[in-house]
């Protein structure tokens, strides 16, 4: 999977991200993977296009010490469509602003 990854972070600065994305992600099924909505007006053609499979996401796992941020577009409802896929550039330049975003508002050190 390709994905961004910010490691060597503080037990504070991951209680601080979880906290973060608690109140600015979707809850998943496991407790330390979020889902992350990707903008309608970045979504591909097809994935635009795919009302019945919205909301597109990226994920964000939590480790010990780091924050996996997934070059992945997905559906939360419906995995077998041909819309999911690896984030365009347009989306994986969102998905970095996005960590390196929340890194700066929560006073992150890396």
């Amino acid at each position: 999977m390709k994905s961004y990854i910010i490691d060597e972070i503080s037990k504070d600065g991951i209680d601080k991200i979880k906290a973060y994305l608690i109140q600015n992600a979707l809850k998943s099924s496991l407790a330390q993977i979020f889902w992350i909505r990707m903008p309608e007006d970045i979504l591909s053609e097809t994935q635009f296009s795919h009302k019945s499979c919205y909301p597109h996401v990226f994920a964000v796992e939590l480790g010990k010490d780091w924050v996996k941020f997934e070059f992945y577009v997905r559906s939360l409802y419906n995995m077998r469509c041909t819309c999911p896929g690896y984030c365009t550039r347009i989306q994986q330049d969102y998905v970095i602003e996005f960590a390196n975003k929340m890194i700066e508002i929560l006073k992150i050190r890396t």
